[in-house]
Formats: structure tokens, C-alpha cells, sequence
């Protein structure tokens, strides 16, 4: 395809193909891993991005009227903790004129979620409340379809179709036809009374019979709205001031054995950790390409962050309502960082906004609030940015220093919730001693890793110290009996 074709791709594509596993695994999995379909998508689907210039959709690009429409957004989670992308049928009208710009919004909207949430699926909702025949625009939806069947590979979950007018019912039974039975298999006919089995009330607007009062409005670009600040005692109401006391202390004592490690790791550096980083940063300067890339850790520009997709909450059934957030900083400046969620008034998060020091990693613990309970459509995004070495480090620099920093100079990396049913919690949770479960994914292996380097850290300290008073024994031990063998030296010559 390459020596045919070769003119026909981006270049851009072409690399990420060689280099991305994940994106060429999406596509084996679309199509039931037969080679010769799969690599028929690839060559169709990288025709298309070429064609509509994916890789340079910018906002800037489209016309702004585009955007001010709302017949597309991004918006909200299904119950399954998916995005949502929602097609708004009455603000949308036929026009050949404007098609190419309206399929280029489609085409935008996609690889803007797609380069921001690293491919995770989407669920397509088709609101057709309140429209009519003059809505129906086959083309439109034919294409729709198109970018999640040929191009854009295992990258859609189900079709929320809600409320489709009966006029409609033989417009749909061409679009089945277009869909493979797989395809056909996601499509969800819904109404008021049913729509809640797939999207819950807080992300439906009143007319589906939600209480989401978000309305779409432009600009800015509607994105995830993660909100800040993030209270690390929790969010500030009457109900909390009779939150026990114990609780508290409990929470303080548990997270303060890690604080005392992290102040001792800065200002001594352990050689195992510097060690490993330079072995790291070795493999991926030789061989970049051909690495395998890593499922436990995100590596970021200013900070590594493990783990990299997913925080482990138990149910209410578990109990396990804590987990860890380890950040390492891999540059040469102190990089200020801040946690914000979606939900804030569930999580505690100690510390939520602070700094690292050079080459040194820090804990971060992310604990649910009183009897709330982790959600699949709850999210976190760690924001981070280098500090000059002269600003401080303390409440007033760091908010200042965030109200200066520019956006361009800001790391993002998102987490989603991911909620453990089984009776044995995840290794990943704080309270539970990883070392007597047996590991069964990627990310419960790093956690342990991690754990056990923090032991190494402590022991090496206490052997040091160890030593340190062994040796200081010694030196006094030898100076005792050097001075009762002079003393008994004087004495025997005052004698003689």
C-alpha cells in the first residue's frame, strides 16, 4: 500500500502507524483480526484523514457559525463511564453548500477527543425531539456512521437513538443497511421512559427527562468541565463540620507516614531510583520506536504519572474508598501541579495543589468523601507546569503563578474511575496489603513495584542510621579504652 499509494497518506498517520500498537490493535479488533480487511480499512480510513485534513482541524479553522449551531458536542457519560457525542437533529438543516464544513466539524470533533482521551470509545446520542422530514439528511448520517465503521476503528460503544418520529422509521431502515450486523447490534431505540437504562439523569437535559442543566453555548470549546478548586478536607458545608473527628485524624495519620517519607526523598535522593531513571531514559533514547509501550505509567513531558488511565475504587459492597496517584518529576525545574475533578464534592485528594522538586515523586492520595461512592463517569485531570527556580513554592505563588502561566506551557493527563464489584478489592487501594494478592493486571504490578521501592527507601535509611550509630559506638568504645589505658598508665608510672 505504501509504494502504491504513498502520496495518498499523510505522513503524520504513516508514522503514528508505525509507532502506535494500540491504534493498529483497534483496527485488527474492528475487523475479527483478519489481516487482509484490516488492512483495507487502514488504507481507506488514512485516504480519508488525508482527504479532510484531520491532522490540521484546528477551532480556527472552521467557521465559527459551525460551532454556534450546536448540533454537535461533546457532552456528559453514559452509564458505562463513555463519553457521550451529541448529533442535536433539530438544529441541523440540509444544505449541499455547507455539507464539506459540516462533515469537517464531525471529523474535528472526533480527533479532538480522540488525541485528548487517547481512543477510549464513544457513545453517539441522536436527539430527534421536536424534528420533522425537513431534518432528515441521510448524507449527513450515512457519514456519521462511515467515521465510526471505516474510519475510525473500535472506537464506538452503542447509538442512542431517542425519540425518533415515525415518518423516520424507513429513512433508519437505510441506515441499517449500511451498518454491519456488529454495528447494528449497538443501535438503542429510546424514549422518556427508557433512555435512563443507558445515560443517567445527570448528564440527560429536562426534555429526555434528566436534570442536567448544562446548555451548549460557544465560545469556549465545551469540554469536560472539571472543576476547581479541589478541597483536600472535602467540600466546605455544614454537614462536614460534624464529620467525626476521628475520621480526620485517621485520614492525617495515614497520609502523614507518607508525607515524612516524601520530605526525607527530597532531600536525599535515593541511588535505586536514580538508577532505574537513568536505565529508562537510556532505552528510550536508543530505541523509541521499537519499545513496547508502557500500560502502567503516563510520560508526560514534566511529569510521569502512574497510573496512567484508571483509579481503582471499590463499590459500596468493598468498601475501599482510597487509591494513589504517584507523580515523578522528570525535568530539571520544580513543576507546579494542581488536581481538579468532575466531581468535586465526592473526592479528597492530599495534596491537590502543589510542587515538585527535581527528580523526586510524590504521592498523592485520592480518597472518596463520607458516604459518596465512585462513579464510572467521574473524572480527574492533573494539570502541571515547570516553576523558575527563584518563585516559591508556598499557597499565594502557586496561585499566582497559575493565573500567569500560560496555556501553552500546561501538561494535561486525564484519569478516569474505574469501579472494582468483585468481594477481593484491588491491590491498587491504599488499605489493602498488595504483597498477599496475586497480581493480575499490569497496573497491580506497578503498585507493587512502587510499594516495594518505598520499603527499600525506608530500610536503606534505617541500615543507614544503623551504621551511622555503629560506627559512632565504635569510635566512643575505642576512645573509653583509650582513656583507661592512659589512666591506667599513670597511674602505674606515678607508682614506679
Amino acid at each position: 500500500y505504501l509504494l502504491d499509494k504513498s502520496e495518498k497518506y499523510d505522513s503524520r498517520d504513516v508514522e503514528r502507524l508505525q509507532q502506535d500498537d494500540k491504534w493498529v490493535e483497534n483496527y485488527l479488533i474492528w475487523r475479527h483480526d483478519v489481516v487482509d480487511d484490516t488492512l483495507k480499512m487502514i488504507d481507506e480510513s488514512l485516504q480519508w484523514r488525508k482527504e479532510y485534513t484531520v491532522n490540521d482541524l484546528t477551532e480556527s479553522v472552521l467557521p465559527k457559525w459551525l460551532f454556534e449551531n450546536g448540533s454537535l458536542f461533546l457532552h456528559g457519560y453514559d452509564k458505562e463511564g463513555y463519553k457521550l457525542f451529541w448529533f442535536r437533529v433539530k438544529h441541523h438543516t440540509r444544505d449541499p453548500k455547507q455539507q464539506l464544513e459540516k462533515k469537517k466539524l464531525v471529523a474535528f470533533w472526533l480527533e479532538h477527543y480522540a488525541k485528548r482521551d487517547h481512543g477510549k470509545p464513544l457513545t453517539v446520542v441522536f436527539d430527534m425531539a421536536e424534528t420533522g422530514i425537513s431534518h432528515i439528511d441521510l448524507d449527513f448520517v450515512r457519514f456519521i456512521v462511515n467515521c465510526f465503521t471505516d474510519y475510525y476503528p473500535n472506537f464506538l460503544t452503542k447509538i442512542v437513538i431517542f425519540e425518533m418520529p415515525w415518518i423516520m422509521n424507513a429513512a433508519f431502515k437505510i441506515v441499517k443497511g449500511w451498518l454491519g450486523p456488529d454495528a447494528i447490534s449497538m443501535l438503542k431505540f429510546t424514549n422518556k421512559s427508557d433512555v435512563q437504562e443507558y445515560i443517567s439523569g445527570e448528564y440527560l437535559p429536562p426534555h429526555m427527562g434528566g436534570t442536567d442543566s448544562f446548555k451548549y453555548s460557544y465560545p469556549p470549546l465545551v469540554d469536560d468541565d472539571f472543576q476547581t478548586p479541589l478541597c483536600e478536607n472535602g467540600p466546605i458545608t455544614s454537614e462536614d463540620e460534624h464529620e467525626s473527628k476521628e475520621e480526620i485524624d485517621a485520614d492525617a495519620k495515614e497520609s502523614g507516614e507518607l508525607n515524612e517519607e516524601q520530605n526525607l526523598n527530597q532531600k536525599k535522593m535515593n541511588s535505586i531510583e536514580q538508577i532505574s531513571k537513568s536505565e529508562e531514559t537510556d532505552k528510550t533514547e536508543i530505541k523509541p520506536k521499537n519499545a513496547k509501550k508502557a500500560l502502567t505509567t503516563f510520560k508526560g513531558p514534566l511529569l510521569h504519572i502512574s497510573p496512567a488511565e484508571e483509579l481503582y475504587f471499590g463499590s459500596k459492597e468493598t468498601g475501599e474508598k482510597k487509591c494513589l496517584i504517584v507523580l515523578t518529576n522528570v525535568t530539571k525545574n520544580v513543576v507546579a501541579f494542581k488536581v481538579r475533578t468532575t466531581a468535586p464534592e465526592k473526592y479528597r485528594v492530599k495534596p491537590s495543589n502543589s510542587s515538585c522538586e527535581p527528580g523526586t515523586s510524590l504521592d498523592i492520595i485520592v480518597s472518596l468523601h463520607g458516604g459518596f461512592a465512585a462513579s464510572l463517569q467521574d473524572r480527574f485531570l492533573i494539570m502541571a507546569a515547570e516553576m523558575d527556580q527563584s518563585s516559591g513554592a508556598g499557597v499565594p505563588e502557586l496561585t499566582q503563578f497559575w493565573k500567569e502561566v500560560p496555556r501553552t506551557k500546561v501538561m494535561e493527563h486525564r484519569l478516569r474511575c474505574h469501579v472494582i464489584e468483585s468481594s477481593k478489592p484491588s491491590s491498587l487501594t491504599l488499605k489493602e496489603n498488595a504483597f498477599n494478592i496475586p497480581a493480575k493486571t499490569n497496573e497491580d504490578l506497578h503498585i507493587q513495584l512502587t510499594r516495594l521501592l518505598q520499603i527499600n527507601r525506608r530500610l536503606q535509611e534505617q541500615i543507614d542510621r544503623c551504621l551511622w550509630f555503629q560506627q559512632l559506638s565504635v569510635v566512643l568504645s575505642l576512645l573509653s579504652v583509650t582513656v583507661v589505658a592512659f589512666c591506667f598508665y599513670l597511674a602505674y608510672t606515678q607508682r614506679s
